[in-house]
């Protein structure tokens, strides 16, 4: 009989706790909210609320997390911005992954209607390819965030909440063990838990989604996420314009999907400097540039974007390096193509 010894103590401890617990007696807790949000895991996952106790009581807080959300670099202005995504070093390392992914990204991007090279660009802009993956433990990011910073505790305690309640299967191993940036985002394309959850994808089919460690499983779920969220084949992502000197003052992007038919634009002075279709809904961009205002109109597809990540420089600096990625494969084919007919 010793041998259920510890199994018994375990299931009165969480007795104990569940009852403490309904009863409103406040418990002593480690972080500020820890027991409420237990007891919501606890409600819609039935699993122990001990173990889930001991894993966030190990929870640590870190400071260098609330200085680096306090100062993201969608802050800086897009002259100062665009260099960091957009250099030749990204540009070569985004047309070396794509050569040497070629097929799968090809096939993935048709399976999901995206063009490859923003699946590349997307991998280029968050983590490098994969090289700055993030190098905090993700459980500490969000419990930092979640009960430490108020301007936007609700959204990191959800996204804590559902860490804590993600399946094994859909996590590259234990919750406890997890890498990440300071904001909890995961792998080489930086999904956070609900993106996990809603979005990332089994692309391999080995029954289990690893973000950090396949290729398939990583371009598959980025590719997933454009998709679900309205991603149009074929259509435009955003486009230079000319603004005449006599050009109208216009509600500039303001993070919704566009409505204003290009013509209006046109009409009011902003010159595309590519054919666009008629009734095309568009968005009318100011960015800060190196030698002034640019002006751009962005499309659905750029609209897209921004829901991986709300910045319009953010998605803008992925237009730039999908761009520059595919012109330097096609550059790259034809030289080929042109050596090989010698």
């Amino acid at each position: 009989m010793l041998g259920f010894a510890p199994m018994i103590r375990t299931s009165l401890r969480a007795f104990f706790f569940f009852v403490l617990a309904s009863s409103g007696v406040a418990l002593a807790q480690t972080h500020p909210g820890e027991d409420a949000l237990v007891r919501e895991v606890v409600a819609d996952t039935g699993q122990d609320a001990t173990q889930l106790t001991k894993l966030l009581d190990g929870a640590q807080y870190k400071q260098s997390i609330i200085d680096a959300i306090s100062r993201p670099a969608e802050s800086k202005p897009w002259s100062a911005y665009r260099p960091i995504f957009v250099n030749p070093a990204r540009i070569e390392g985004g047309i070396d992954f794509y050569r040497g992914n070629r097929a799968l990204l090809e096939r993935i991007g048709a399976e999901y209607h995206v063009p490859p090279q923003y699946l590349v660009a997307i991998l280029g802009v968050e983590t490098s390819y994969g090289q700055i993956t993030g190098h905090y433990r993700v459980l500490d990011a969000l419990a930092t965030l979640a009960f430490y910073y108020p301007p936007r505790a609700d959204y990191f305690r959800g996204e804590l909440k559902t860490l804590l309640e993600l399946p094994p299967s859909k996590l590259a191993g234990p919750v406890a063990t997890l890498q990440g940036s300071y904001a909890g985002a995961q792998g080489w394309g930086q999904f956070m838990p609900s993106s996990i959850r809603d979005f990332a994808v089994d692309e391999d089919g080995d029954g289990h989604i690893d973000l950090n460690g396949s290729l398939p499983d990583i371009l598959g779920s980025v590719a997933n996420y454009f998709e679900q969220h309205g991603w149009q084949a074929g259509a435009p992502v955003a486009m230079a314009v000319t603004a005449d000197a006599g050009a109208d003052a216009l509600a500039e992007y303001a993070g919704q999907p566009p409505t204003m038919p290009v013509e209006q634009f046109v009409a009011a002075g902003y010159t595309p400097q590519s054919a666009i279709g008629v009734g095309t809904p568009a968005s009318l961009l100011a960015l800060d540039g190196d030698t002034g205002r640019e002006y751009w109109l962005t499309f659905n597809n750029f609209y897209v974007i921004t829901r991986y990540n709300k910045s319009p420089r953010y998605a803008m600096a992925v237009t730039q390096l999908a761009d520059a990625i595919v012109r330097g494969v096609a550059a790259e084919d034809a030289q080929a193509t042109a050596a090989a007919a010698r």
